[in-house]
């Protein structure tokens, strides 16, 4: 929307600026002179005891010399109160009695007709709350009064009961001369399908008035009393008003606290954030009664960037986790993300504040897990992977998941934490001691397949330089740790090898006396049986350290530079059906680069290194030695002897 030339300028000289701070802040008598408009405070926006915010109400500025935060009064409103520019326009309008600009022809009709159905929900608010006060409530205030809610509580929420007959709150608000078609238009009350007076549309239940986000009553939910009623909760029907997927129940109080540092909290029903807001979580939010929408999610996050799902420990609570998942993916954004805390089984944020306290809740917050982790442990959790084809499942939906994610840079970070999730999960299981479980086929087999017949493609040759130079020089396996634990292998007996051998962290005595006993030595031959291999630096027999640690952590680097081209290159093809353009060519020549370096020995280390007239890879230092040495050799000595 555009505002009129002029309507900015007006705005600001009809308001004060030290009016508008004045309601956050606490001025220094001391330091400030209001005669002049020369206010002083301290900071809203950061922590202090000096008056270090000034406030000039002549020109219309704060300034903090302590955080630098600046701006005129509209920029005050969006940052104290979480909100929009329009939004601060339109707060700081309606205090200083400036009508906003019309968007159209009939808008003052609209708006005169909304300020209406406004005013009379404001007087239902009014009504219930004043019922819960009657003998009639009793239950109803035993009922909040066992939930932990005191009388000063519900008037914070503005609870309140409406009483179980048929036209109590019609019968008040005819009295008090309201049209019957504001309330109906309202949804406080229905028509009567038998010709009769129409009839409330709350009765017998506890009243959680809703209000939009510039706090204004715009509809009702109400819990039922009457155990056997087949509506639990109520919520107010879809009117002019009020439309349920496009609003959260304490929106404006959460905006504002979540403004001020607070973690956003989503949870699923109104006690859930009267308990989390009682409970010092000032920032919570609830749908109304239905699964997340798309337009609720980005009200959320247009409040917090990163907003935490509070979910009830049961199964329901997961399903609703699951949607919320699915909703979320094609949406997400670099910096808009979620986290999931999952209550304990069988209870809801308000029964972990009740048994735990404060401090229970802060324990299950802190606990939230990413979404990708939530998504993972909804498509492994209670599954069994033995055999191919259901691995082969599990990655295909995986994929199938994350190709819905639309930011490239994303989706590729996905991909990447479900592999290391999944290198996780099919790596060898630990042993009661907390190492792994050595593998039977390494144990003496002679029927361990791709070791014994060799290994033939690039990266299965690295793997086995990588686990013949462990082997070979077992202290060598600490230095290495941090690479070795973020790969994964291709070649299935390599990795329940690695598992192994990773079994022996810490002690590399336990490995070389497994190594002398016998494990080693086959699948040492085994392992050592291709040329490329055999001859490799940290395979061969030195007791040069550097030059062992050094070329192992080279066969690391260049066999995860291999896997990442060949995995980027996958993706790109599986995306050129749709994308096919001069884009993608590119990408895919340089692709195809990265992996020929990769496989040639390039990168950052390739200088060490060169490609012999055989193809096979030496190292730079040792051929200059060789060439030295034989420099010094008199050949022709040689012959005449």
């Amino acid at each position: 929307m555009s505002l009129p030339p002029g309507f900015l300028d007006e705005l600001r000289t009809r308001t004060s600026i030290s009016d508008v701070v004045g309601r956050k802040v606490m001025w220094d008598t001391r330091k400030s002179n209001q005669a002049k408009g020369d206010m002083w405070a301290p900071c809203p926006f950061h922590q202090e005891k000096t008056a270090s915010f000034h406030v000039d109400d002549r020109k219309g500025y704060y300034y903090c010399f302590g955080c630098h935060a600046k701006g005129d009064a509209l920029g005050f409103i969006k940052e104290t109160e979480n909100v929009s520019f329009m939004e601060a326009v339109e707060i700081l309008a309606g205090e200083a009695g400036m009508q906003m600009p019309a968007r159209d022809p009939k808008a003052k009709e609209k708006a005169d007709r909304r300020t209406q159905l406004q005013e009379v929900m404001e007087a239902a608010v009014q009504f219930f709350r004043l019922q819960l006060k009657t003998t009639a409530a009793s239950d109803a205030r035993d009922y909040l009064a066992g939930r932990g809610l005191d009388d000063d509580a519900q008037d914070r929420f503005e609870i309140g009961f409406a009483p179980d007959a048929w036209q109590a709150l019609w019968d008040h608000l005819t009295g008090k001369g309201v049209a019957e078609d504001l309330i109906l238009a309202a949804g406080l009350a229905k028509p009567s399908n038998t010709g009769k007076r129409p009839y409330d549309t709350f009765r017998g239940r506890i009243m959680f008035p809703i209000r939009d986000v510039r706090g204004r009553a715009m509809a009702f939910g109400g819990r039922a009393m009457d155990p056997n009623d087949n509506a639990k909760y109520l919520n107010s029907p879809e009117t002019e008003l009020f439309d349920k997927g496009r609003s959260l129940y304490h929106h404006a109080p959460a905006r504002e606290a979540a403004g001020k540092g607070h973690t956003l909290i989503v949870a699923e029903g109104y006690m859930d954030v009267i308990a989390l807001n009682l409970g010092g979580f000032k920032a919570a939010v609830a749908p109304l009664g239905t699964a997340v929408t798309e337009h609720q999610l980005q009200m959320i996050w247009r409040i917090a960037d990163e907003p935490i799902i509070a979910l009830d420990g049961d199964t329901a609570g997961l399903r609703a986790a699951h949607r919320v998942i699915d909703l979320a993916l094609p949406l997400l954004e670099a910096g808009k993300s979620l986290r999931f805390a999952v209550m304990p089984e069988g209870k809801d944020p308000d029964d972990v504040l009740r048994d735990g306290g404060r401090g229970a809740m802060k324990a299950v917050l802190k606990a939230a897990k990413p979404m990708v982790h939530l998504l993972w442990q909804r498509e492994t959790e209670g599954k069994t992977f033995d055999s191919p084809e259901r691995k082969a499942a599990l990655d295909k939906a995986l994929r199938d998941h994350i190709k819905r994610i639309a930011d490239p840079s994303i989706r590729s970070h996905y991909g990447q934490e479900i592999k290391d999730l999944r290198w996780n999960l099919f790596r060898p299981a630990p042993r009661s001691k907390g190492g792994w479980i050595k593998p039977d086929a390494p144990q003496g087999s002679t029927k361990v397949s791709a070791l014994a017949q060799g290994t033939t493609s690039p990266n299965a040759m690295r793997e086995a330089v990588i686990l013949a130079s462990i082997l070979k020089h077992p202290w060598v396996l600490a230095d290495v740790l941090p690479e070795l634990e973020t790969l994964q292998f291709e070649t299935p007996q390599h990795t329940q090898l690695l598992g192994f051998l990773l079994s022996y962290i810490g002690d590399a005595d336990a490995l070389m006396e497994a190594t002398q006993a016998g494990f080693g030595a086959d699948i040492l031959t085994r392992l050592t049986t291709p040329p490329m291999v055999k001859i490799a630096p940290s395979v061969r027999r030195t007791d040069d350290r550097d030059l062992v640690r050094d070329c192992l952590r080279h066969e690391i680097t260049q066999l995860t530079v291999a896997q990442s081209g060949q995995q980027a290159l996958s993706e790109a093809l599986d995306d050129f059906d749709d994308t096919a353009d001069e884009g993608l060519t590119w990408r895919l020549s340089q692709l195809s680069k990265s992996r020929e370096d990769a496989d040639r020995g390039g990168g950052e280390e390739a200088s060490d290194f060169t490609i012999a007239d055989n193809g096979a890879k030496v190292d730079i230092t040792e051929r200059e030695a060789l060439e030295k040495l034989t420099g010094q050799i008199d050949f022709t000595k040689s012959k005449r002897r």
